[in-house]
Parts: C-alpha cells; sequence; structure tokens
C-alpha cells in the first residue's frame, strides 16, 4: 500500500511541475486508452480467477444488495433532513 501511494504522490507532483509544459497535453490525451486497458486487463483477471467465477453469482446479489440498502437510506436521510430544514413555516 506505502508503493501505491508513493507512486501516487509522485505523479501528482510531476503533474504539477509539468502543468504549463507541452507534453501535458499529450499525457491528457493517453489517460482515458490507460484507464480502459486497465480495466480489460481488470477484467481479463476476474474472468481467468476461477474462484471469483465460481463465486460471481452471490457477490452479485450481495453488491446489489448493498447498493439498494445505500440508495434507500440515502433518500430516507434526504427526506429527514428535508423535513427538519426546510419546512414551511405557516404565515399568519
Amino acid at each position: 500500500m506505502f508503493t501505491v501511494i508513493t507512486i501516487m504522490i509522485a505523479g501528482i507532483l510531476a503533474g504539477l511541475a509539468l502543468k504549463r509544459h507541452p507534453v501535458s497535453g499529450f499525457i491528457q490525451n493517453l489517460v482515458s486508452p490507460a484507464i480502459w486497458l486497465l480495466l480489460f486487463l481488470l477484467g481479463l483477471s476476474v474472468g481467468s480467477d476461477p474462484s471469483i467465477m465460481d463465486n460471481l453469482l452471490p457477490l452479485g446479489r450481495y453488491s446489489l444488495f448493498l447498493a439498494t440498502a445505500g440508495v434507500i437510506g440515502s433518500a430516507l436521510a434526504a427526506l429527514a433532513i428535508w423535513r427538519l430544514f426546510f419546512k414551511k413555516v405557516p404565515r399568519k
């Protein structure tokens, strides 16, 4: 984990140093294809791992449950905050 954070901080510092350099435009054009490649490689890794593929359906159900619970919880919290802070006060 230390390596990942160090590389990320080094990238941020390099980005700050090269902000006005002409190479920054070239780098920005490479970001999307690099992310697509990383996503493809991640999918390749997941697809070739039998333990992940065997547990994909239960993991998917659990993920769907967590996502649904998160959305419902957020909606209920937003409703409570709306009623608490933005309730109309009757005027006389």
